[in-house]
């Protein structure tokens, strides 16, 4: 996977196509590790960790319906209520329930969806780590909100003005700014027909009630857990990180320095040593 493709595909029951790819083997004893992404990225943030991480576990990534290689289309539910349910259908898919119960890591919104899957749709983790995660309210910066409460309007856009749009919004998610190649391949997705109309209905879609709705209910999560926060993250301050590990019963908070929103672009390797010394970790 030396492009990083994502070469296979699962139909989902609501009959959106979803990408999706597994690197590394499975070993006696060793979980299974799948990466969630959040917004408006996809899984091509995590093939850095994801490689790395394939050297000992078998890993599972994938594009969320209207995200990155994933399907999109008019009308499309890509709520976290709706990834949420994909989410916890693929886990059926690849056999990873019951006692096969993976390891989880998640990255923003993709936090929301792991926690949505496991406390309200019955998912199973041997363990759970959240990179920055969209967890606690109030989050959405002021400018997400304008582009959520008018998809329309910035939907009509001229592509060259979208397009700016979206690649300064990208560039924010990162301390020391992102690689050109980098910004080229998370921008494309949202720069063609069909993906310019879909990054507006993406934020539209996604309001702060999916957290509402289980914020209470984090002090019932009785599974290791780690939380890593990019000290300099300026979308979700890292206040959120050590509220959330207060929340949640023996978590662990691990700040990641010089990094922001998108630590797996600033900080690659701490990151992938603080993901592994966790999965590694007895308890």
């Amino acid at each position: 996977m030396t492009s990083w493709q994502l070469e296979r595909t699962f139909r989902t029951t609501s009959g959106d196509e979803v990408r999706w790819a597994a690197l590394g083997e499975e070993s006696a004893g060793v979980p299974a590790v799948v990466l969630l992404h959040g917004t408006p990225f996809s899984s091509y943030v995590w093939r850095g960790v994801a490689r790395a991480l394939a050297a000992r576990h078998r890993v599972f990534v994938w594009d969320m319906p209207g995200y990155g290689a994933s399907e999109q289309r008019d009308g499309q539910d890509v709520s976290l209520g709706a990834q949420a349910r994909v989410f916890r259908e693929l886990l059926g898919h690849w056999g990873l329930t019951g006692e096969a119960a993976p390891a989880v890591v998640a990255h923003d919104f993709g936090g929301c969806v792991a926690l949505r899957a496991h406390l309200l749709h019955g998912a199973r983790y041997a363990r759970l780590a959240l990179v920055d995660p969209v967890a606690l309210a109030p989050w959405g910066s002021p400018a997400y909100r304008l582009l959520g409460a008018h998809p329309d309007v910035f939907g009509q856009l001229p592509p060259a003005l979208h397009r700016a749009l979206v690649r300064e919004y990208l560039s924010s998610a990162s301390r020391p700014g992102l690689r050109p190649e980098v910004l080229d391949r998370l921008a494309e997705p949202w720069c063609t027909e069909a993906g310019q109309p879909a990054f507006y209905r993406q934020i539209q879609q996604n309001d702060q009630r999916f957290t509402d709705e289980i914020e209470g209910r984090y002090g019932e999560l009785g599974l290791p857990t780690l939380i890593c926060w990019g000290a300099q993250d300026s979308w979700i301050p890292v206040a959120k990180g050590h509220e959330l590990a207060a929340r949640i019963p023996g978590a662990q908070l691990r700040l990641i320095e010089g990094a922001g929103h998108l630590v797996q672009e600033d900080a690659p390797a701490e990151l992938t040593a603080a993901l592994a010394d966790f999965l590694r970790a007895d308890g």
